[in-house]
């Protein structure tokens, strides 16, 4: 089903035109908000409405690998949105809820990031997600890596992973998000874990709308990822030291994405529980320091010593 059935084409680039570029114009110059929009222009140029699927992830791949079929190569920023997922898996195979009234979303991105860039992807998502919120005034922070929290409950998440096509061999990123809007009834199992736009706002939000502002977060987070990349590679690459970017009351040895990514974040000089499946298999307690210039979680163990983790999961302990 074509995406335009749900979403009209005009309507993300509406809020980019009418939220976006003055909101970004406040810190970048108009020509470094162009081109890092230039970027993610890809994102949800093309795409696909279901009224329900079984799994966001699984889809992708099956569109992928039958567009090879056809010696074709598969959009990257293809955008899949299901009214309802009716199979669908977190982490660790976990159930993902994603009933009708919720915002359900695979976004497919072809691979063409270094390998530091795309440790960031994931928090890229994340970002948008809670930009999105936030835009509407709910008060919502990331927990690292990219699940988003109201007051300590779970509003929306994302999952990540990778595909290589089994005819081109190309590596494509695959990410799950959800957002839980009008949804407000849970599992028992998640029902004190979890909320939704609709019980923090008071009101149903319109899905369209949602998700509309969603995909123009996620087009400027993931332009901002591309751009970072290019600027550092020429800081250190040293293709050149003019460009206007690099002026801009920016220090050279931060991620913007980054630094985006811990003022939108509570977890700092918190105590946590870490493992790599917390639930089932925690491993310690550490407070959380801050992250390095990758993404990592840097952890501050009891005898003081620290260590870094690129993936794993946090539980909070206060």
């Amino acid at each position: 089903m074509d995406l335009t059935k749900k979403l009209s084409p005009d309507s993300i680039q509406q809020i980019i035109q009418q939220e976006e570029i003055p909101l970004r114009s406040k810190t970048f110059s108009l020509n470094t908000v162009t081109e890092i929009f230039r970027y993610g222009a890809i994102i949800g140029y093309t795409g696909e409405h279901h009224d329900q699927i079984g799994r966001g992830m699984d889809w992708a791949r099956h569109l992928i690998d039958k567009a090879e079929e056809t010696n074709l190569s598969f959009p990257s920023g293809t955008v899949i949105l299901a009214d309802q997922m009716v199979q669908s898996k977190g982490r660790f195979k976990r159930p993902w809820h994603a009933p009708r009234g919720g915002l359900w979303l695979t976004l497919v991105l072809a691979n063409t990031l270094l390998p530091e860039s795309q440790l960031l992807v994931p928090m890229a998502a994340g970002i948008a997600c809670c930009e999105t919120l936030r835009s509407t005034g709910i008060k919502a922070y990331l927990k690292w890596v990219n699940d988003v929290l109201v007051n300590g409950k779970k509003i929306s998440g994302i999952l990540t992973e990778t595909y290589r096509s089994p005819r081109f061999k190309e590596e494509y990123i695959l990410l799950g998000i959800g957002i839980n809007v009008n949804n407000n009834v849970f599992p028992a199992e998640l029902s004190s874990q979890a909320t939704s736009m609709k019980s923090c706002l008071n009101r149903e939000s319109s899905l369209p709308e949602v998700t509309a502002r969603l995909l123009a977060k996620l087009r400027w987070n993931i332009g901002l990822l591309y751009h970072e990349e290019a600027r550092h590679l020429e800081i250190h690459g040293g293709i050149g030291k003019n460009s206007e970017t690099l002026t801009e009351n920016m220090n050279q040895d931060k991620h913007l994405l980054l630094e985006s990514y811990k003022s939108l974040s509570d977890i700092f000089d918190r105590r946590v529980l870490f493992g790599f499946n917390v639930q089932e298999n925690p491993q310690f307690e550490a407070k959380v320091i801050g992250l390095d210039n990758s993404g990592g979680l840097i952890l501050e163990l009891e005898d003081t010593s620290r260590i870094v983790q690129h993936s794993g999961e946090i539980i909070y302990l206060d």
